[in-house]
């Protein structure tokens, strides 16, 4: 895989009070490989409904649609795979008991990622890269060295790399290079909200990406 992986977050959109399907349209009408769906504070409940409504949306794209969290919730929704964090399920017992799902792993540091690479998932998170707003508590910046060695490893172990952590078009490039996929958030937001905006964005991404 290569490219430029979307996260809708819904505390980012909530926050700006931007219609959350229509967003979705907008950046999955240039075709992203993956898109994740990332809802903290939202219940199972709500959750689902958007999973629901993300996977007619993601399967007209051609993308693989990922839920953040929650295995069991991404099988009912019809969702592709499941990003799993450091203090979710363990990715043995995602793969046991839901085995059809496609497996992501963020990852913070050198013993995180090798643990995850054992794992041999479809991909591995490893940052964030560069200082980031867009996740509380937020674990120290590995920079642009800390993301090279990570895919030094990451090629050895023959996993895709996902960079993610303050990243946006001007730094587009540089994650490239390293040959990582670069996960976003904030960067899909323009200044001023319109689905055409999202649309220019998310195309000047996946250019810069790759893919």
């Amino acid at each position: 895989m290569q490219g430029f992986y979307p996260v809708l977050d819904m505390d980012a959109l909530t926050a700006r009070g931007i219609p959350v399907l229509e967003f979705a349209c907008a950046v999955l009408a240039v075709r992203p490989a993956l898109i994740q769906f990332r809802a903290k504070h939202l219940g199972s409940r709500e959750t689902l409904g958007w999973l629901r409504g993300l996977r007619p949306l993601a399967t007209r794209s051609g993308t693989a649609l990922f839920a953040n969290d929650r295995p069991d919730l991404a099988l009912l929704g019809g969702c592709d795979g499941v990003h799993l964090g450091q203090e979710d399920l363990e990715p043995s017992e995602v793969r046991r008991r839901w085995p059809e799902l496609r497996l992501g792993i963020s990852t913070h540091n050198p013993e995180e990622l090798a643990a995850a690479l054992a794992e041999r998932p479809d991909y591995v998170a490893y940052g964030p890269v560069f200082p980031t707003r867009s996740k509380e508590r937020a674990d120290p910046a590995v920079g642009l060295e800390g993301l090279r060695r990570a895919a030094e490893r990451a090629e050895a172990a023959r996993c895709t790399l996902v960079a993610i952590g303050g990243i946006d078009l001007e730094r587009a490039p540089e994650i490239r290079a390293l040959g990582a996929m670069g996960a976003l958030i904030a960067a899909l937001l323009p200044p001023v909200y319109s689905a055409a905006a999202v649309t220019e964005r998310a195309l000047a991404l996946k250019l810069a990406f790759g893919g």
